[in-house]
């Protein structure tokens, strides 16, 4: 009797809105409706409902053919003919002298002396071919020192001392008050040539420069270029700059060329802070865009463990920029494989026409003079397939939020306020399938987690890893099967013998509910990346009232099928490029995320939010349709086969085919260990490779290759000593807690390390300071552990306020150029009230180790032999280090 009430009512709810022949069957309709009878089909099911078959391949082919537009865009890197005006092939001469010189890390004669070398004599060769030119070019060799301090990795402070900056100042004749600063580094990880990270982008400065200084019209600002030397060290050279050199002064805006991948489009996806007009410059000059506010943002919120000197320009000079990345094939950042020939050429061409283009727009623009006065206010900008860049300043975008929102409520107040909806029944209705809808979000994403973690457990991580679509027949199969089968439970069971046009109508309101909520959440936030949900709400809504005749004449026909997907086109396919550029930044991260993260975990979380999202509005086809029983079987058996070949092991995560790498990431340290007590003598010392994998699979593919390296040598963390008593070269230790430590001879380094206190005195009031002096490598890092009641008060470094890591530690990284003299620093600690027992003695635990990155010292003849056993499919980043403790 309930059941038959609820239809009745539901059918009054939308009787006016969908009659398709309604008064012919009204009499139909009410029969057999609790299966007391026999139940007979309806007119509409075999008329106005759409077959299950046709509708899965409207959708699918639609999927695909939006998916293959996306990637088709995405290989058209230059659209048209050059205008000439910058020289790719030129540009590509440079990049491989800068990258045959191997590996350079700073400190390194590859670094401070081969490529500056070579970058000083292009710039040369420029000022020489453009001297009786309108423009002068002045060049200007910096070596900075300095210190400061950031909360990148858990938070650390840096040290550098006489670091390499190449300065070249291109102004007219009669002189600049106001620069623009265009940034690159020339260095690189140690074991990788950075071909992509970032020697082309100083291949394309290169370039840029001799365009602009051979100009036939003055400027009407100057440009800094700013090759910097040590930007893998952490942002070192361009704190050096911008807080010493006296044109620092003079720059109002930069643009940062960067890299977190091998090649492709570069991407805006940094702006700011504020300063609207920059995008503005951007969009109007850049001759093939490629922007995205939403990337902006995702990178702001800290959730990629990564950064650029857009954060150092930012923070530190308070200047406003656009930053620029490389971003396809992250495979191979930071490895071996960023060689310069896996970039294209017209990726080259397409980066240097687009510098260009932008840098010659700034430096005749009114905006770069008085910048301040154009300061307030962001923008939202969005490129759509890389032919047109849409941008608007984000009060206006606020507006257009909250209209497409207003226009989102009057269409369901509409239906909310029609005569048949008595006691607020649609309402009620509307809520009863945003529950379900909500509820098959929640099922799906803890179902597909479970199998995640099943996959995780099961020692099957990352099997994705070589072959990403892989995880989209499996995940992605899951995914959907459980939201369609959900759906399909609550038509057979809630919605049974309603009219299915009705309840599909039903959900397509829930949809665009749920997306208008996501609009108002995002906007009142003050985030520019609510233009998503806008698009999705705005396009969607539009659509179905075009359609609104169609669909109450003739149902779910193809017609209406085809015409509402081509409604939905725009957004989607602007959607799914989003998601190519998520899954094409977080696919890779995952392999260097450390062993705590599972990212199985992660890429399904991502897999089933896209799912979620892009059937969000092909929910109500499952309540048009007439049956799904073949789709469910279908992704049943795609998912079955898929997992039981996971499961198999037919998938391994890692190949070392030249035309795709998809290496495992590997750090070896062949290092001695040295701890001393409060005496100042020797305690204990060892020495062994130090090995950290830094992926969640840790060393189970290796131990079968190298037997030697399995879990009776896993270290575990001594709390006592600082950092864990093992040489770290970043602060990395609570994303890889999972180590190994293969014992080893001694390593003797051509030049040790030189450490030793200075002085050791009690101040006024009641800290004692302590002076050290080191001499070592161009790489070392500090690290400071006060002992229980004891903390520092104050010291040498930054601002002279200690930053401390999560755990509670100190790190101090420090690197130096050539002809650095030694290091001196200082602290005051205050000592603890009374000494703990069971602690450590002494008031605080120092700690320095050294890294050698290159020459003699980086290798051993017991790191050799070990590098050669390791599988072509690895790519182990290896150098030698020390460790020395003290307490004080």
């Amino acid at each position: 009797m309930e059941r038959d009430t609820t239809i009745r009512r539901i059918k009054s709810l939308y009787g006016t809105q969908n009659n398709v022949s309604e008064n012919k069957n009204d009499s139909q309709d009410q029969r057999g409706i609790n299966g007391c009878s026999e139940v007979k089909k309806k007119p509409e099911v075999n008329l106005y409902l759409l077959h299950e078959g046709v509708g899965v391949t409207l959708v699918t082919v639609f999927i695909l053919v939006l998916w293959g537009v996306v990637h088709l865009s995405l290989q058209q890197l230059v659209i048209g003919k050059s205008t000439g005006e910058f020289n790719a092939i030129r540009a590509r001469k440079h990049l491989e002298r800068i990258t045959s010189v191997g590996p350079r890390p700073t400190g390194s004669p590859a670094n401070e002396v081969l490529t500056v070398n070579f970058l000083l004599e292009q710039i040369e060769h420029i000022k020489a071919d453009s001297a009786s030119g309108p423009n002068s070019v002045t060049v200007d060799v910096q070596r900075p020192t300095g210190s400061f301090s950031i909360d990148f990795l858990g938070g650390f402070t840096s040290y550098y001392d006489r670091v390499s900056n190449i300065a070249v100042r291109l102004e007219p004749k009669a002189g600049a008050q106001h620069l623009m600063l265009a940034n690159c580094h020339f260095d690189s990880v140690a074991n990788s040539p950075g071909a992509s990270d970032d020697a082309v982008s100083c291949a394309v400065m290169l370039e840029v420069l001799h365009s602009l200084a051979n100009l036939s019209t003055p400027l009407r600002h100057g440009v800094v270029f700013l090759f910097n030397g040590a930007e893998e060290n952490v942002l070192q050279a361009s704190h050096g700059f911008i807080t010493q050199h006296p044109w620092a002064k003079q720059v109002r805006a930069f643009i940062n060329l960067e890299a977190a991948g091998v090649g492709g489009k570069e991407v805006v996806f940094q702006t700011g802070p504020e300063n609207p007009w920059l995008v503005q410059a951007y969009v109007h000059a850049a001759k093939h865009p490629f922007a995205s506010v939403v990337g902006q943002e995702v990178f702001q919120s800290g959730v990629i463990p990564s950064d650029t000197d857009f954060r150092i320009y930012r923070d530190f000079g308070n200047i406003p920029g656009i930053d620029l990345a490389f971003i396809e094939n992250g495979f191979l950042y930071h490895t071996k494989y960023d060689t310069s020939d896996r970039i294209l050429t017209d990726s080259i061409q397409r980066a240097g026409d687009n510098i260009l283009a932008v840098l010659k727009h700034l430096v005749m623009s009114e905006e770069l003079a008085d910048s301040s006065e154009y300061r307030h206010g962001n923008m939202v900008f969005f490129d759509l397939l890389g032919m047109v860049v849409v941008a608007y300043p984000a009060r206006v975008g606020t507006i257009i939020n909250y209209m497409t929102a207003m226009a989102t409520f009057l269409y369901l107040f509409k239906k909310c306020s029609h005569p048949s909806n008595v006691g607020g029944r649609y309402m009620k209705e509307l809520a009863y399938a945003t529950a379900v809808v909500i509820l098959s979000w929640l099922v799906t994403l803890l179902t597909v987690l479970i199998i995640a973690l099943v996959v995780s457990l099961t020692g099957r991580s990352m099997f994705w890893y070589n072959d990403f679509y892989t995880c989209i027949f499996m995940y992605g199969s899951a995914a959907t099967g459980t939201m369609v089968l959900i759906h399909t439970l609550a038509k057979n069971l809630y919605y049974g013998g309603v009219r299915r046009l009705e309840v599909g109508e039903l959900y397509f309101d829930v949809s665009l509910l749920l997306w208008c909520g996501a609009l108002v959440y995002l906007t009142a936030n003050g985030l520019c990346s609510a233009y998503v949900p806008m698009l999705m709400v705005a396009f969607p809504l539009t659509t179905k009232l075009l359609l609104a005749r169609e669909f109450k004449l003739r149902g779910a026909s193809v017609k209406y099928s085809v015409l509402y997907q081509l409604g939905l086109a725009l957004p989607y396919v602007h959607f799914m490029f989003l998601i190519w550029v998520v899954f094409e930044i977080f696919t890779p991260i995952l392999g260097r995320s450390g062993t705590e993260i599972p990212p199985d975990v992660v890429l399904a979380t991502l897999v089933t939010l896209t799912t979620l999202f892009l059937s969000s509005f092909f929910l109500h086809f499952i309540y048009l349709a007439r049956s799904t029983k073949w789709l469910l079987a279908g992704l049943g058996t795609v998912f079955t086969v898929f997992l039981v070949l996971v499961l198999c092991g037919m998938f391994f995560p890692y190949t070392a085919d030249p035309s795709g790498p998809r290496p495992k990431r590997v750090f070896l340290q062949h290092t001695t260990r040295t701890f001393h007590g409060l005496d100042g003598q020797v305690k204990s010392r060892d020495s062994g490779l130090w090995i950290n994998s830094f992926d969640y699979t840790g060393m189970q593919h290796i131990t079968p290759i190298i037997p030697e390296i399995n879990d009776t040598i896993r270290t575990s963390c001594q709390e006592d000593r600082p950092f864990c008593g093992y040489p770290w070269f970043l602060p990395v230790k609570f994303l890889v807690k999972k180590n190994w430590y293969l014992p080893a001879p001694e390593v003797f380094p051509r030049s040790p390390i030189e450490f030793q206190v200075l002085s050791k005195e009690q101040t006024k009031w009641g800290t004692v300071k302590i002076t050290f002096e080191v001499k070592g490598p161009s790489h070392m890092s500090l690290y400071l552990r006060p002992h229980q009641g004891a903390s520092l008060s104050s010291w040498s470094f930054g601002d002279g306020v200690p930053q401390y890591h999560l755990a509670g530690e100190y790190f101090i990284f420090y690197s130096h150029g050539l002809d650095a003299p030694a290091w001196n620093f200082w602290f005051e600690i205050q000592p603890p009230r009374e000494e703990d027992p069971s602690g450590p003695e002494g008031m605080i635990s120092v700690a320095i180790s050294s890294h050698y990155f290159f020459g003699e010292d980086q290798r051993t003849v017991q790191l050799e032999d070990m590098l050669q056993r390791f599988p072509k499919w690895a790519f182990p980043s290896s150098w030698v280090s020390t460790y020395h403790m003290y307490r004080y």
